[in-house]
Formats: structure tokens, C-alpha cells, sequence
């Protein structure tokens, strides 16, 4: 596999890119990215220290001694990253990280919306407000922030470039992850309708739908003991293997930069072909090679009889 950065170290020179729950998990892996090709970066997350150690750690490896915070302080440039604390389900945090990344770097050219919540249960165990905390951050904190930075844009005549990450059952449905398959599914149509509507202003707006892409938060929320040690979860994957976050971030990093200008209203998957599995015969992987012998023994002779009749 490859997962070393595809594009030029210059692809995304000159742009500031916020991105929401950047502090761990994909939001950093693909921060980090985003650095290295040259772009300022705006990171939020409802938790400031959290940030901080992000903000901290992703400067040292830029080679880079000052940690922006909050207040705007720093030493100005490309490729910097600066950590503003925010809950995306709040208008006025969002209107904050907004105004101090353009005081900071200038302007906002990209949005990468990436804050989410999610667990598994059987659905009638929900309560509303349970329901509700994975809907209000994952779908509303999307339109909110999405209607935000497009404003912004449109005002000021922009062409900025959202991506929203999805997932691959935003199409399908998935039991036991409905509050998560609601809101993330009014995500997908939000981006596929503004692509419509805002495309005029030169403003993009795609999705990319990972597949299994293991995080210490999310994963042990998604397969917690003893759901972990019953099931693989690449067994249902056909390239029999989980992502790396590196392959993500390249992929995240060509939608936000021009290279992707011509591509709006997609959602692009990336799941090792584990949506694929579920065809209605994909569970026939687990037969073996003998019993596909008898199988095969079977249907010919089932054939042969056929031809009699």
C-alpha cells in the first residue's frame, strides 16, 4: 500500500483550511498533511488542551517552535497551524474560529468538516436526548458551520472547497448506528444540494465515505469488549485489511486543493470494497474449497436432470 503523500509539497501553498475535530484521530493524521503541503490550518475541537498538544506536537514536526493559540499569537506564515476551541453545535463559537483564522492567515479557503459522535446500540434502548447529542454534532454542526464559511465566501466572492466526511452507510442505513446514519445521510444531501446551488459562486462541496480507518476514541466506542474480541472487522472487507490514515489523508488533501476543481457533489468511497459485501451471495466468501467441489457436484448433476425432463 501506499501511503506517503501523493501530491507536491506546494499543492496547497497560500491556503487556510479549518478543520473541525482536528485534534485527534483523522482530523489530525490529515491536518498534518495539509502542513506539509503548505497550508495554514485551523484546528477546533470543544476541548483546548486537547488542541494545544495537537497544535504543539504538529508544529514541532513542521519544525516550527511556536504554538498559535486562540489569541492569534504567532509567528505568522505558511504551514501553521493555529488551535481555537469549538462546539460546533454553537453559532457563536463557529462565528470565533472564523474571525481568528482571518485574523490570523487572512482569509478561509477550505472546510473540512470532520467533527463527529457515534456508538453502537439497538435503537429502541436510545433516549431522545441520546439520539439527539449524534444529530445536533454530526448534522447540525455541518450545516452550521457549512452555511458559515459558505456566507463568508459568497460575501466576499471566494471559491472555497468543503468536504464533509461521510461514510458509507450515509447511503445505505445501518442498524444500530441510526442517530450516526441519520445525520450523516442529511449531510451527504446538504452536500450534494449546495454543490447545486453554490457551484455559480465558484464554492465546491464534496464527501469522501471511509471504511474502517482505526482511531483509539471512535474504535473502541464502534467495538467496544466484548463486541472487539467476537468479530474481525476486515473479514467483511475484501482487501482484508483496514485503512491507513495516510491513505485518507491523501485522498482528503487532492479534494480540498485545485487539482479536484472540476469534481462538486460527490461523495468518494474508501473502504477496501467492504460496502461491496453486502450483495446479497457476498457471504458465499466463507464457503470452502470442498464445499464449493460438492457444490459444483451438485449443480451439474441438478443439470443433468434438468435435461431429462
Amino acid at each position: 500500500m501506499m501511503t506517503t503523500g501523493m501530491l507536491r509539497d506546494d499543492a496547497l501553498k497560500g491556503k487556510t483550511i479549518i478543520v473541525t475535530g482536528g485534534g485527534t484521530g483523522l482530523g489530525k493524521s490529515i491536518s498534518r498533511y495539509l502542513l506539509q503541503l503548505g497550508a495554514n490550518v485551523t484546528i477546533c475541537s470543544r476541548r483546548q488542551h486537547v488542541i494545544d498538544e495537537t497544535a504543539k506536537e504538529l508544529m514541532a514536526e513542521m519544525g516550527r517552535s511556536s504554538v498559535l493559540g486562540g489569541d492569534g499569537a504567532g509567528s505568522g506564515g505558511l504551514g501553521e497551524v493555529l488551535a481555537v476551541p469549538c462546539d460546533v453545535r454553537n453559532p457563536l463559537e463557529i462565528e470565533n474560529v472564523m474571525a481568528k483564522t482571518i485574523e490570523k492567515f487572512g482569509r478561509i479557503d477550505g472546510l473540512l468538516n470532520n467533527s463527529a459522535g457515534n456508538f453502537i446500540s439497538p435503537t429502541e434502548r436510545l433516549s431522545y436526548k441520546a439520539f439527539d447529542t449524534i444529530v445536533d454534532i454530526v448534522l447540525r454542526g455541518t450545516y452550521y458551520f457549512t452555511l458559515a464559511v459558505g456566507k463568508y465566501w459568497i460575501e466576499n466572492k471566494i471559491p472555497g472547497t468543503v468536504l464533509n466526511i461521510s461514510t458509507t452507510y450515509a447511503t445505505t442505513g445501518s442498524g444500530y448506528v441510526v442517530p450516526s446514519a441519520v445525520a450523516k445521510g442529511g449531510a451527504l444531501i446538504m452536500t450534494k444540494s449546495l454543490a447545486a446551488e453554490w457551484g455559480k459562486y465558484g464554492i465546491r462541496l464534496n464527501a469522501i465515505a471511509p471504511g474502517p480507518f482505526p482511531t483509539k476514541g471512535a474504535w473502541d466506542r464502534l467495538f467496544p469488549e466484548p463486541l472487539a474480541s467476537m468479530m474481525d472487522p476486515t473479514s467483511r472487507i475484501p482487501l482484508h485489511r483496514v485503512g491507513e490514515h495516510g491513505e485518507l489523508a491523501n485522498l482528503a488533501a487532492f479534494l480540498l486543493s485545485d487539482y479536484s476543481g472540476y469534481i462538486t457533489g460527490e461523495s468518494i468511497t474508501i473502504d477496501g470494497g467492504e460496502v461491496l459485501m453486502a450483495g446479497e451471495f457476498s457471504h458465499l466468501e466463507n464457503v470452502t474449497e470442498e464445499q464449493w467441489d460438492m457444490i459444483g457436484k451438485t449443480i451439474k448433476q441438478a443439470n443433468k436432470e434438468s435435461k431429462k425432463e
